[in-house]
Order: structure tokens, then sequence, then C-alpha cells
């Protein structure tokens, strides 16, 4: 009887062994789950930031990186059906997107809900309260707009003109303008709005033309931002253009042609990286993304979209280490790791400026991330 009884509850012991081995949870992948425009009308922002995750390395401090790439077509109702999906089906450690401002809000939302660090692809209001998991990798509205405005003040504008898209990005651009720009002296003498999705701005154009400003404010994105471009001067405006650094592609050049020649654009650096002097911190990863993302794809593709992407893990490469430190992959616990490392990072030198965010500010760039441009020949080029 005792040696049947041994048995069992060594038969038992055993069960128990292996149970334990088999509940001791895996070393889990960081989970980077990213949603962006790959087809839709803002595909031309969203296929560089896809592309630029091919040249991201595959593993951190010994995690391997798991990349799930979704396709939002830049609806905000998409981007947030991918951003659920990510977190509950996928348990991303972190989301980034998306490439336009209404569905990086979108995704935004979800990241405050399920506490998930979330990199936007494109500048967003950051409502306090609801920031605590939202980091923003563009520049934001009024540091770009500070270059604009300070650009027209030295070309003696009093009067705008603004045309920009009939959502929160054209709602960023329009308050900027009636308050910063207010206070330095420009006023706003006429306001149209257009859909990203329109094919004409021509009754806006005439009444832009009709107002006679001294300069005509673009707040528009991609490939889109080209169409008021196009037909304000098809429409004899001879005054200076401006546009934001959403439209700083190759793309809006080609779109518009000889209409673009003359436009003012605020930039990131890494457009011109080449150019910056040595000792500048953007410049050796500005050059290391040019170079990365033109081998592989094409030269002259370089865009800040695809930059971002780049910036994402440069800030990444920082804060996963730290935060593996505290907790595993997958947990609630180091998501929350991932988001005090992002936040405690000091000086993250990236393609686009150097990043210093902090739990009050999760924008964290300065004048560093900021240059000024013009369309010269077909080409981008400082303005001197």
């Amino acid at each position: 009887m005792k040696r049947k009884y041994a048995s069992t509850m060594a038969g038992v012991a055993s069960i128990l062994a292996l149970m334990s081995v088999v509940a001791q949870p895996a070393v889990a992948d960081v989970t980077i789950g990213v949603t962006l425009p790959s087809t839709g009308n803002a595909a031309a922002l969203g296929i560089p930031m896809r592309n630029t995750a091919a040249l991201w390395p595959t593993e951190i401090a010994g995690e391997k990186l798991n990349v799930i790439l979704l396709d939002d077509a830049g609806d905000p109702s998409a981007a947030t059906t991918n951003a659920r999906r990510l977190v509950s089906e996928n348990k991303a450690d972190v989301i980034i997107g998306s490439a336009i401002t209404p569905a990086s809000v979108a995704v935004g939302g979800v990241a405050f809900e399920t506490g998930t660090p979330h990199f936007a692809g494109s500048p967003v209001p950051l409502t306090p309260g609801r920031d605590k998991w939202t980091f923003v990798l563009p520049q934001k509205v009024s540091l770009m707009a500070e270059g604009i405005f300070d650009h027209m003040a030295k070309n003696k504008v009093k009067t705008v003109g603004f045309i920009g898209f009939s959502d929160s990005w054209g709602d960023l651009w329009i308050k900027e303008l009636n308050t910063t720009g207010a206070q330095m002296g420009i006023k706003v003498v006429a306001d149209e709005r257009y859909a990203r999705a329109d094919t004409s701005v021509s009754g806006q154009a005439l009444k832009l033309v009709a107002a006679r400003p001294d300069a005509v404010l673009v707040g528009a994105s991609g490939t889109g931002a080209a169409l008021p471009q196009i037909a304000l001067r098809e429409r004899g405006y001879q005054g200076l253009i401006y546009q934001t650094h959403g439209a700083v592609t190759k793309d809006f050049i080609r779109v518009a042609g000889k209409a673009a020649e003359g436009a003012i654009l605020a930039s990131g650096p890494v457009m011109l990286a080449e150019g910056q002097p040595d000792d500048a911190l953007t410049k050796a990863p500005g050059v290391a993304f040019v170079k990365g993302y033109e081998e592989k794809f094409a030269p002259g593709l370089r865009t800040q979209f695809g930059a971002h992407m780049w910036d994402a893990m440069e800030i990444l490469k920082r804060a996963i280490p730290v935060a593996l430190k505290k907790a595993k992959p997958g947990t609630p616990e180091f998501r929350a790791a991932l988001r005090d490392a992002i936040e405690s990072n000091k000086e993250v030198a990236a393609s686009q400026g150097v990043y210093n965010y902090t739990p009050t500010d999760h924008y964290g760039l300065d004048g560093r991330a900021r240059v000024m441009l013009v369309v010269k020949n077909g080409d981008f080029q400082l303005v001197k």
C-alpha cells in the first residue's frame, strides 16, 4: 500500500513538475504594431513609412522584434479597428501610426484606453489628461509655424489667405495663424477649406485671389497640398505660397510641376541631411536614413514620413533595453516601463531632430528640428 501510494505521489509530482515547466512564460518578442495608409489618398505618406520598417533591426538587446504592419487607408475608423486588433490580438507593446492627423488621433484614443505606448506619425492635438501614452514624432505645428511666420515678417507679409484640409490638420494651422500669426501682425483675410479626397479647389482659389493677400498658407499634406498650389498659379496669383511640413515630399513637386517653383516650406532637416554642419546632431542619423532608404528603394525618394519611422526606432533602441530591466514584453508592466523610458531618455539624436520627451512634453523637439526650404529648379533648396 505504501509502495502504491509512493508510486502515485511520484506520478503526481512528475505531472506537477511538467505543468510547472509548461506554465513558465516563454520569453516574448517585443511586438511593434503599425497602422498606416498603404492605400487611399494618404498612401504617398504611408508607403515611405511602411518601407522604412524594412530597414529596422531584427532585435534589440537580444530580444526579437515582431513587427506587424496593417493598412488603414487613412480612415480614422479603420485606424481605430487596426489599433484595437494590434493590442487585443497581437499583444502589441507599442503602436506606431498613422500618417495623417485624424487617423493618428483615433489611434491615440485606443492607446489611452489600453495603456499602450503610441508614436503618432503626424502632429496631433494632445489633450491634457488623455496624452499619457501618445508621443508625437513630427514637429509640432507651433514650432514649424514659427519658421513660416518669421519668413513672412522678413518679407513684409501683412495679409494672408488660408486654404487647408477640412479636418484637424487644417484646424491646427488656422488656429496658429489666428493666434501666433495675429500676435506678429499677420491678418487672415480669407479662410478656405477642402476635403482630402477633392479633385478641384477652383472655387476656393478664385476667392483667395479676389481677397488679394500678400501670401497664401496651404494647410495640407502629401500630394493633396499640390492642388491649391496649382490652382492659385493657374489663376494668376503671384504672391508667396507657403506649405507646411506635411507637404515636403518629392511627390509634391512632381504633381505640382512648374507651379511648385518658389513654394516656401517648413521642413525637418532630413530632406537636406548631407548639407548640415558636421557638428549637427541630426546629420549622422539623417545621412544613415537617406543612405539606407535610397539604396534599398531608389535615389531621390527620401521623405520626412519615412524618416519619422527611422526616428521611432532610434528612440526605441534607447528605451527598450531600459524597459526590459523592469518587465517582460507582452505585459502591462512592460508597456508602462517602456513609456517611462521614452520619457526619461534625453538628447536622442535622430534624423528629424533631437528628442527630449518628458512627462509633460510628448513632442520633445526644439529648433534643431526645423529648416526652411524653397522649391527651385524642381528640387528643394535651403532658404538663404
